[in-house]
């Protein structure tokens, strides 16, 4: 029997009804849509020997938006009927009541698929999937007689959205979702550390679930466990940092990217607003945001309101070319929009978000850039952080680092956090190694209560002048 919350959403919705319904709402707005969705996810967690928990989770709504110069109207529902697009017409029409506006034109139509539109959740069985699990555990334990504690995650999601739009364009997408994460604990001597490993990516399960791929992400958690079982406390102050390939570019992502979002510089909020065509970083800095990567975790065939997602210069040979634009912030710049109107559900409006942003490498040996410290740290992986987006400035931890005196590579360090503010950050790259590397497919980004799945990267990065807070010496 088929499952009614499926349904097709011209069932639903059709468009008999909901078109012009949409047409009177739209009257005299600039833009808008109605966005419906549907989403399903599946999660297993295995801790320390037991399957801890395992859900499954199904929703469907939709969102109308109606858009009126720099105001936007908006309500959602989960009732996808067209009683319910009735009552939230009334709201969306609100942001329209004294508008004149010419409604924009239809984003071109793309014929490009980056993903499979494959279920990943029913692919592959749930017991398949729970004795992965316990054999990443059993693993784990098998490695090392130092291992404690193992804590192994698969989450499997697919999301289909639908766009109409009141000149009656129609846009479809559908975003399969897999990751595996892996955590380890070890212990000696009375002392506990952990190291943790994961990726996944818009792909199936049977690439996460394949012996060789997990087996290389629990031996990844247990170096870096290990390596912090030996780590002495950070240095602190003012000193010379190389940051790692891949996933350390989410400092880039966090101190950087958020500034070049279209939305903080119309509203001048931003470190980098009125700066556009103006040197902010180091020659040979180049900063893209991609969309359009096949399979990648922030990729997007189109973003949520249908625009095709694109590759975006925002930063070339150290000038600032480019913002991350939606369609009304585009229009209220004057420019053309960019494919990154994001949102996290059918319950969000949407707004400029990144997709994957990355730095391009360079032609340095990353070796070098590790010879060429006198005094400081080599940071190669990063866990949290928080940034200040009108002035950029930045706290981040790293996960794995290495103290680092005239060129030679010393002891591990522990509690090191990395402090500055993105554009004086920017301008003190000396240096870009040639292993620029994406991320493993691990991140999200939070923007005004929204998540949205993401991408980073970036090469190995010399930078001067970075704060680094640990262990007063």
């Amino acid at each position: 029997m088929e499952n009614p919350a499926f349904r097709p959403f011209e069932t639903l919705l059709p468009e008999d009804e909901a078109l012009p319904l949409l047409r009177e709402t739209l009257a005299g707005a600039d833009d808008g849509e109605i966005f419906a969705e549907r989403h399903k996810s599946e999660a297993l967690m295995f801790d320390d020997g037991r399957l801890r928990s395992a859900s499954y989770d199904a929703s469907e709504g939709f969102g109308l938006r109606a858009v009126n110069g720099d105001v936007a109207g908006y309500a959602h529902s989960t009732d996808v009927s067209i009683a319910a697009l009735k009552r939230a017409a009334q709201t969306a029409r609100l942001a329209v009541a004294t508008g004149g506006g010419t409604y924009a034109d239809a984003p071109q139509p793309t014929n490009t698929k980056l993903y499979t539109d494959a279920d990943p959740i029913s692919a592959e069985p749930f017991p398949v999937k729970v004795e992965t699990l316990r054999e990443i555990d059993a693993f784990a334990r098998d490695l090392d007689q130092r291992v404690v504690q193992v804590s192994a995650s698969i989450a499997a999601s697919l999301q289909e959205i639908e766009i109409l739009r009141a000149d009656g364009v129609r846009v479809r997408d559908t975003r399969p979702m897999t990751r595996l994460n892996v955590s380890v604990i070890v212990e000696q001597d009375g002392r506990r550390e952990g190291g943790s490993a994961g990726g996944g990516g818009r792909v199936g399960l049977e690439g996460l679930i394949d012996p060789r791929s997990w087996q290389e992400k629990v031996r990844e958690a247990l170096r870096i466990a290990l390596v912090n079982l030996e780590a002495v406390p950070a240095p602190a102050g003012a000193m010379e940092v190389v940051l790692g390939p891949g996933w350390p570019g989410i400092l880039l992502h966090e101190a950087i990217g958020h500034g070049l979002e279209g939305d903080f510089n119309r509203k001048g909020s931003s470190a980098f607003a009125g700066l556009m065509g103006q040197r902010i970083a180091a020659p040979g800095v180049t900063v893209l945001d991609d969309g359009t990567i096949a399979d990648r975790r922030g990729s997007i065939t189109v973003d949520d309101e249908g625009t095709p997602s694109q590759k975006t210069t925002l930063i070339e040979d150290g000038i600032l070319v480019g913002f991350m634009q939606d369609r009304q912030n585009a229009r209220l710049m004057g420019v053309e929009p960019t494919g990154n109107g994001r949102r996290q559900s059918y319950a969000h409006a949407p707004m400029p978000r990144m997709t994957n942003t990355y730095m391009l490498g360079g032609e340095t040996d990353p070796a070098d850039l590790v010879a060429g410290i006198k005094d400081g740290i080599w940071a190669v992986g990063f866990g949290g952080g928080q940034v200040d987006i009108t002035n950029g400035k930045f706290v981040f931890s790293c996960t794995e680092a290495y103290r680092v005196e005239n060129g030679k590579v010393g002891a591990p360090v522990k509690g090191a956090t990395l402090i500055g503010d993105g554009a004086t950050a920017l301008k003190q790259i000396r240096a870009l190694g040639n292993d620029m590397q994406l991320d493993p497919g691990m991140g999200n980004c939070g923007k005004a209560g929204q998540w949205v799945p993401v991408g980073v990267g970036q090469p190995s990065v010399l930078m001067d002048g970075l704060t680094v807070g640990g262990s007063a010496t």
